[in-house]
């Protein structure tokens, strides 16, 4: 009747392995180590590379406990482990393989984290602890607030160009093309040219909505975006916001960031344990991106349009603007290519002059419209604009020598710290729609520390409050419900290793939270089986049925926590998320310690007996044992 096959009890010692092997690496601590990356294809990560890097620490008495090299790059961690000979190691390291450049434009990124010290039998089995959040490892939060009318700005500038290279090619004969907003008006005056032009538009883009307005001579075709493609369009901005970002911080040699979307138009930045947050913020905020424009007036060019401009009346297509240098010039709004055409961007110093620099590699068709443009304005100017926050800056405005292609340099009174932080942000790529940051938090590493005590300190003695309370109450029964517990909580701390995920205080929170739900399984199953006891089952008997019809109400109670859970993890966001996933697996871990397991251990005890007088489940009172005074009825 109370008997497991060897199979099941097979399952119980594979599941308890398996918590075993994922669940202790968590107890290794993390020390501070260095890892040794590169961005750059051309760039190997090799034994020469670790040779080298174990030979410049040992020159520089900085004592090595470890080293190794993956994949990822090259890994050291030091005899002692404190942070004062890891920041002593980056510095060597950043000398010799980096002249000293720190920011991740130099050959290699030398990366401050903290490893894990896991043995690496546990670590080829992927056997690795869970990632520590914001909130208990320290580290930097920002929230960016996404400029979704600047997306769809950017995005009627980019049709406005392709509608006018395109009726160019169809040999379209119109006015002109101009922009209102999100909208766009190409001007005609004759009617089958319009029907042309409509039909070739609407052929080469269908995310274009088209009106045809006007009538005689003064026809328009009024040109905007659909309700879906804008949705669509906000969606790609967000998703090549978070790219661009993830790339600029992980040139930085930072490690686990977190970068999310909340909402409709922000983005949550999470960095933990990062040691230079105001060099982050610098980073992470300057969210410009790049524009080649062809210069219109100058000091030597067009004075007098020039001097007019100065004077309030820019023409219509222009914009005033001022170099670095103080001179002011007129440049055509209209880029000829952005930074989206850019392939890669490095720091250099130029052979002649030995002035800071930058070389910059564009795509095939960012090549091909630079040609294109350069051939035809040879000895004219092109400016280098650097837009910010809205705010438009000429970096440099140099002359066209020759005929442009795939390969050119940027040059200009730039200090290398410019140079180095503009290759970054062309490197890492253009972002789609402007950014803000809106919120700042940082936190530091003794908060975090504090965080973790007091949280493992919550589950440590709510477990251990929850133990004694079941085994005083319930007796030999009560150790079998805390057996479970424990295993409970050792199959959902594994369950999240192995998904590596990244604990943070609602975590904790969600992880107590489930001891208490995971005890109320027992305690349904030993009321129970008092009950059956009561009704004058026999042992054997009432524990079968208080598993078996105990089963249902604890199904119907976790399946109504879980539809919980689920909708906090669809409707919440950033910790709301992480307390739903804990929640959601620490109920699944439940219904499996408390039903399956825990009758296994009862069958192991009592099952192999088959004449069972009693079982060790506290005091039982039946009903017959419950004296009640008869009712009086007393005169006033």
């Amino acid at each position: 009747m109370n008997r497991y096959p060897l199979w099941k009890y097979a399952i119980m010692i594979v599941a308890m392995a398996i918590g075993l092997l994922y669940t202790v690496p968590n107890f290794f601590p993390q020390v501070p180590a260095v890892q040794v990356s590169t961005n750059k294809p051309n760039v190997k990560l090799d034994n020469a590379l670790l040779g080298r890097v174990e030979s410049t620490l040992k020159t520089a008495g900085v004592p090595v406990g470890y080293s190794a090299l993956d994949p990822t790059g090259v890994h050291i961690r030091f005899q002692g482990g404190d942070t004062v000979t890891q920041l002593k190691a980056r510095d060597a390291l950043l000398k010799e393989l980096n002249q000293g450049v720190a920011d991740g434009t130099g050959s290699y990124i030398i990366a401050l984290t903290n490893e894990s010290t896991v043995p690496k039998w546990m670590q080829s089995m992927n056997a690795l602890p869970m990632f520590l959040g914001l909130d208990l490892r320290g580290g930097v939060h920002f929230l960016m607030q996404v400029d979704m009318k600047g997306a769809l700005d950017r995005a009627a500038d980019r049709n406005m160009q392709d509608i006018r290279s395109l009726l160019r090619e169809k040999r379209v004969s119109y006015g002109g093309v101009s922009k209102s907003g999100e909208t766009l008006v190409v001007q005609f005056s004759d009617a089958a040219e319009r029907d042309k032009a409509q039909v070739a538009i609407t052929t080469s883009n269908t995310d274009l909505l088209l009106r045809e307005e006007g009538s005689g001579g003064d026809l328009r075709l009024v040109v905007t975006l659909k309700e879906e493609a804008k949705k669509k369009l906000a969606d790609a901005a967000i998703e090549q916001n978070q790219k661009v970002l993830n790339n600029r911080i992980n040139a930085l040699g930072l490690t686990e960031p977190i970068i999310q979307r909340q909402g409709v138009d922000r983005i949550v930045i999470q960095v933990p344990g990062a040691s230079d947050p105001a060099r982050l913020k610098d980073v992470i905020g300057r969210t410009g991106t790049l524009e080649f424009r062809h210069v219109e007036a100058h000091g030597g060019k067009n004075a007098s349009q020039l001097e007019a401009a100065k004077n309030g009346s820019v023409p219509f297509g222009l914009e005033l603007l001022t170099d670095r240098q103080g001179e002011q010039i007129l440049v055509r709004k209209q880029p000829i290519i952005t930074g989206e055409r850019i392939s890669s961007a490095e720091p250099a110093f130029d052979g002649q002059n030995n002035q800071p620099i930058v070389r910059v590699s564009t795509d095939g068709q960012g090549a091909r419209i630079l040609r294109e443009h350069t051939s035809q304005n040879i000895k004219e100017r092109m400016a280098i604009v650097l837009i910010e926050k809205g705010k438009a800056e000429v970096i440099t405005a140099p002359t066209t020598q020759s005929e442009l292609g795939a390969q050119f340099q940027i040059s200009g009174n730039m200090t290398t710290r410019e140079t180095s932080d503009i290759a970054l942000l062309i490197r890492s790529g253009s972002i789609a729609a402007p950014m803000e940051i809106v919120e700042e938090r940082t936190v530091g590493p003794s908060l975090g520390a504090e965080n973790i005590e007091r949280g493992f300190d919550s589950v440590k003695w709510g477990f251990a409050a929850l133990a004694a309370f079941i085994v005083v109450y319930y007796m030999v029964m009560g150790l079998i419900s805390a057996f479970a517990l424990a295993v409970n909580l050792l199959l959902l701390v594994a369950i999240l290793s192995m998904l590596q995920a990244t604990l943070t205080l609602p975590g904790i929170a969600a992880i107590a939270l489930t001891l208490g739900m995971a005890i109320d399984a027992n305690v349904l199953i030993m009321e129970r089986i008092r009950e059956e006891l009561r009704a004058g089952a026999k042992p054997q008997e009432a524990i079968s049925a208080g598993f078996d019809r105990a089963w249902a109400t604890i199904l119907d109670s976790n399946i109504t926590t879980l539809i919980a859970g689920i909708a906090l993890f669809a409707f919440g966001s950033g910790p709301v998320k992480g307390f739903a996933v804990v929640h959601c697996l620490g109920i699944l871990t439940s219904m499996f310690s408390a039903v399956f397991f825990a009758r296994g251990i009862v069958n192991l005890v009592y099952g192999a007996r088959k004449k069972l007088e009693k079982i060790s489940i506290g005091t039982i009172w039946r009903p017959d044992e419950v004296v009640t005074k008869p009712a009086t009825l007393d005169a006033q």
